[in-house]
């Protein structure tokens, strides 16, 4: 029975609580510890104490809730640490999550509520999180997308299990639409941390779940477990207390804490599923009303499924023409425990009927205190089937009749009954909002802008990087405003830079600076967006407008020529610039032809994408122009074998000294009469007469008079017919190149010594480069 503090649904936010392990679990100073016997005396008994019968009754009592644990060992270690008697102030946390969405079936509410309760036991020590995921009832249009209706019904469902005897006085129910919006700058992180650390062949593996074949799964669906995973860590889950069928998605979590070395991994406490009612169901479905017995269903519904439910009495005969590759993939991940008869009767007496304890089971008068007596009983003939059925119908009606008699005598339990069955009759919206993040309406852009994407940051930023940004961005139309987005978050999710967000800011710091000194004209004209900063504008729809164009498109075409080996992350960042474009709503895209990306189809993929899915899903809005490219070619020289290769000779960086503007040009690639790789042409062309290929201006090369004097060109097709005709000398078009890039790479030093946020940034990107280079080794 429910304590009177149950009677009020406890909604409130719990307090930081910690995966992290108090008082021992810490990290002592050496210094102090090392001298005094009596500080490590009091270290060791707090590490050694006593396992109590209470503790074990606590033990025995929660593991009894799944069919597995992952691992026994460390629950025990738990129970000592945060349990019952120990110091810890908030105790150890489980959690479950559920979608208010549809109608509640007995497994979600007795078999839940039987199981909460053992989990919270008065005395434990814990608490039950339930993650009440509305926002994604939102984002699949229950209730018409009305996020009020939708949270009725996640109350509904609450006066469900407070009626079905669940203690809610260690429970607390949290809202994910309120944590996404209250802490997204902490959960949406953690997401794109635990997704960089995980390629492809991981997260399909726990794309299971969701029952499909692994070549017919969306986009989309790989961002489902991600979340989940992400889910664990932002509610601070000691005990990940869900259904076996989620299980690979709660065992990615103790594979994240390993990549990420977090030291205390979540508990996995699996429970069982039940089966479906009629034959071959594996589990129950909301979807099909004669799956399963549902919270509401009356005596009458209950004796109509029962009675026509699957109750074999042998193990069936498998079917010899099934296919395999036609089975469901998740079939295999229901059951972990080999159940050669599958009958929904027995299962529901074992796991519904006997889990309280004390249980008693009548039929055909006969009184039982225990299941395998009954499952023997009736495979020998000794029950009927019909008293079999007969009996579990009454001890359902049992489990069921105080529902519906608090629905039927509590007013707020009426009260929300009603307007759920007002909410069925109305008619719902047939064509679903469209959710996006709309920067325009925030007022973070211009209208009918032209956006152009920053390269993916690396640890050292190259003059080739800044040339291509600039290229892009002249593109836009006379008077056009030009957005450049700074995309930090794909950077993070694609773990550029090893992930370090600092490396990250710094790229684009560095190159946001060397931008303005290389033409301060054009980047006056430009609107700088930082992703993140974008995205917590508005991360409810931004998320929403992602996940629904993963779900628009498939997996594979998403991925390209991505391996399964290859980071997932790189799948979230394209589906995230879908969504960022959607949020600038501009009239012309420009994406760069590589930007560091190190799949060469990325822009082409890209590209198809936006066009499609804003026709397709977008189409109230102004279709964008979306163009690829590339700046002018900045390559010093290209060498195939990584020993001939010395640091970063193959091309400028943004911070390098000035020195380097000769040196380097010195041991460019310069062959007489080649035009079609002529580094030196195309440096001396792009400063001298502009990035576009017709540009015009002046170039003069100074000459001896015994090599023919000074030369001038108007334009790079003169300079390279000169080359080309062997009238020019190499030796003199990379001593004017070189003087070009002396000046060119004094002025970058300057613009970044000029700002202590760039000089930081340079500093701070060098010691990125010694950590991964010395990380290469490893």
């Amino acid at each position: 029975m429910a304590s009177e503090k149950s009677n009020e649904i406890p909604t409130e936010k719990l307090g930081d609580l910690s995966l992290e392990k108090s008082g021992d679990g810490q990290k002592s100073n050496k210094k102090a510890d090392a001298p005094s016997n009596k500080n490590k005396a009091k270290k060791e008994e707090k590490v050694q104490r006593e396992w109590t019968t209470a503790l074990q009754q606590d033990y025995d009592r929660i593991i009894s809730v799944g069919e597995e644990c992952q691992n026994p060992p460390e629950l025990k270690a738990l129970l000592l640490a945060k349990g019952r008697g120990s110091d810890h102030p908030t105790g150890f946390n489980l959690y479950d999550g559920f979608e208010p969405s549809g109608r509640m079936h007995i497994a979600q509410g007795v078999f839940k509520a039987m199981n909460v309760n053992k989990c919270t036991f008065p005395g434990t020590n814990s608490t039950f999180i339930f993650w009440v995921a509305d926002w994604f009832a939102l984002m699949n249009d229950k209730m018409g997308g009305d996020l009020d209706k939708i949270k009725t019904v996640g109350k509904y469902l609450l006066e469900v299990w407070k009626a079905a005897g669940m203690d809610l006085t260690n429970v607390v129910f949290k809202w994910c639409s309120e944590e996404f919006t209250n802490h997204a700058d902490k959960y949406w992180p953690n997401m794109l941390d635990i997704a960089r650390r995980m390629n492809v062949t991981r997260i399909k593996k726990c794309c299971q779940i969701m029952g499909r074949l692994e070549g017919k799964l969306t986009a989309a669906q790989v961002l489902y477990p991600i979340m989940q995973c992400t889910d664990i860590f932002f509610l601070k889950a000691d005990i990940c207390q869900l259904g076996v069928d989620q299980r690979k998605v709660n065992m990615l979590a103790r594979d994240y804490c390993i990549a990420a070395k977090i030291k205390n991994k979540p508990i996995i406490l699996s429970h069982h599923m039940l089966f479906g009612l009629k034959a071959g169901q594996e589990k129950m479905s909301k979807s099909d009303p004669d799956s399963a017995v549902f919270m509401e269903d009356s005596a009458e519904d209950v004796e109509r499924k029962i009675m026509s439910a699957y109750c074999p009495t042998k193990e069936e005969e498998k079917d010899k023409n099934a296919t395999t590759d036609e089975e469901d993939a998740g079939k295999e991940s229901m059951q972990l425990k080999e159940v050669k008869i599958k009958n929904p009767c027995l299962d529901y007496i074992e796991n519904i009927i006997f889990s309280p304890p004390d249980a008693i089971f009548v039929a055909g008068g006969t009184t039982y205190t225990d299941f395998e007596t009954v499952r023997a009983k009736f495979l020998a003939g000794g029950i009927s089937e019909e008293n079999l059925k007969r009996g579990l119908i009454d001890a359902l009606n049992k489990l069921l009749e105080p529902v519906r008699q608090h629905f039927a005598t509590d007013e707020n339990a009426k009260d929300l009954l009603s307007k759920i069955r007002q909410y069925k009759k109305e008619t719902l919206p047939t064509v679903a909002k469209v959710r996006r993040l709309n920067l325009v309406e925030l007022s973070k852009v211009s209208a009918g802008s032209h956006l152009v994407f920053a390269p993916v940051p690396t640890a050292t930023p190259t003059l080739q990087e800044a040339i291509d940004v600039l290229t892009l961005l002249r593109q836009a139309e006379e008077s056009q405003p030009c957005v450049l987005m700074l995309s930090d978050w794909c950077a993070r999710v694609t773990n550029a830079c090893d992930g370090d967000t600092k490396a990250i800011t710094a790229y684009y710091t560095v190159l946001v600076t060397s931008l303005k000194a290389l033409s301060p004209e054009t980047m006056d004209k430009v609107e700088i967006i930082l992703q993140s900063e974008a995205i917590l504008a508005d991360p409810s729809n931004y998320w929403i407008s992602v996940i629904n164009a993963g779900r628009h498109f498939a997996l594979n075409d998403v991925m390209g020529s991505m391996k399964d080996s290859d980071c997932v992350g790189w799948v979230i960042a394209r589906l995230m610039k879908v969504a960022d474009v959607a949020g600038v709503e501009p009239t012309s895209v420009a994406l760069l032809d590589n930007g560091n990306n190190i799949h060469s189809d990325a822009a082409s993929i890209e590209s198809k994408m936006i066009t499609e899915f804003f026709e397709e899903k977008l189409a109230t809005l102004v279709q964008p122009k979306v163009s690829s490219g590339t700046g002018p070619n900045m390559i010093l020289q290209t060498r195939e074998l990584e020993a001939h290769k010395t640091d970063n000779d193959e091309y400028y960086l943004l911070d390098d000294p000035k020195v380097n503007g000769k040196s380097k040009m010195k041991k460019a690639f310069c062959e007489p009469k080649n035009i079609e790789f002529c580094p030196p042409i195309s440096i001396a062309s792009a400063f001298s007469f502009g990035l576009e290929t017709d540009s015009t201006g002046e170039m003069t090369i100074a000459r001896t008079p015994d090599n023919g004097g000074d030369v001038v060109f108007k334009n790079r097709s003169e300079l390279e017919a000169i080359f080309a005709g062997d009238s020019l000398h190499p030796g003199d078009l990379k001593a004017f190149a070189a003087t070009l890039m002396v000046t060119t790479l004094e002025k970058l030093s300057k613009a970044i010594k000029a700002d202590s946020e760039a000089t930081k940034a340079s500093k701070t990107l060098k010691a990125t480069q010694k950590k991964l280079a010395k990380k290469k080794k490893q």
